[in-house]
């Protein structure tokens, strides 16, 4: 029997995570199956738990249902357990498994383009998305890591969990004015809804690179604000759902697939 596997969040038409775990099967010669599961808002557990019990190897998730995934699983991976939020699940003897490839997937592709050792970073948002990737993003050495929050009481409690991994300090996006960095990363869910975030000009001001997490067929909302400041390197995050999405088929499958060319296929599609 072919195995089963599925993205599930909400919304998920738009997501390429199945042409892409497509296009590694069959780099592989692997047989499997991918589709998208959208689960209601108040119901990510029983969409979860039946695709599985039906017969599912495994899933991974997206928005806004990484932190429920994290709860789900029965058992957790150190990275997950250290991000508080899950994006790839599997089933082994011992119950559903939870990872995080997100971190890992950010990172592997940033440094295609750009160094983060003793760089000043900003990460805008404090939901499962930016949980996903701050240890990673501290792994990297970078000489701060700011995390950015509508809420500044989320975005300081979530410095504080990370507080031992590296210099991590956390506040509300007013309190971004006046202040400088080298990169600038976008985990919120404002472009997915098409919207722009109240950031200051001066954030733009000595033009660092900027990274929104989201990606789309036209400019995401935050890279186009970067764009209108007089940013030159922006980047958005196809390269990096491919490259987490590569690393959670090496958990599912045992195989590490090239991402370069279906990086490119995917760019040519969009």
């Amino acid at each position: 029997m072919t195995d089963r596997y599925a993205v599930i969040g909400n919304p998920v038409a738009h997501s390429k995570s199945p042409l892409i775990h497509a296009a590694f099967a069959r780099q592989t010669g692997q047989k499997l199956v991918y589709e998208r599961l959208e689960a209601p808002l108040d119901d990510f557990v029983d969409t979860a738990a039946q695709f599985l019990a039906m017969g599912g190897s495994g899933c991974n998730v997206t928005v806004p249902f990484k932190e429920e995934a994290f709860r789900f699983a029965n058992l957790l991976s150190d990275r997950a357990e250290l991000a508080g939020a899950v994006n790839t699940l599997w089933l082994d003897d011992e119950g559903v498994v939870g990872d995080n490839t997100d971190g890992a997937g950010l990172v592997a592709d940033l440094l295609l383009h750009t160094t983060l050792a003793g760089k000043r970073i900003l990460l805008l948002g404090a939901g499962g998305a930016a949980r996903g990737v701050i240890a990673p993003l501290l792994d990297e050495e970078p000489a701060s890591l700011c995390i950015a929050n509508r809420s500044a009481d989320k975005a300081v409690a979530l410095a504080g969990h990370f507080a031992e991994l590296g210099e991590v300090a956390g506040m509300g996006l007013a309190g971004l004015d006046g202040q400088s960095f080298d990169l600038v990363i976008n985990a919120t869910s404002a472009s997915l809804a098409g919207a722009s975030l109240p950031l200051p000009a001066s954030l733009w001001q000595t033009g660092p690179v900027a990274y929104d997490m989201m990606y789309g067929t036209q400019e995401t909302p935050f890279l186009a604000q970067a764009r209108a400041a007089g940013v030159q390197q922006r980047l958005d995050g196809l390269g990096m759902l491919v490259a987490q999405a590569a690393e959670a088929f090496y958990l599912w499958r045992g195989l590490r697939p090239d991402t370069a060319p279906v990086l490119t296929e995917l760019r040519a599609q969009l």
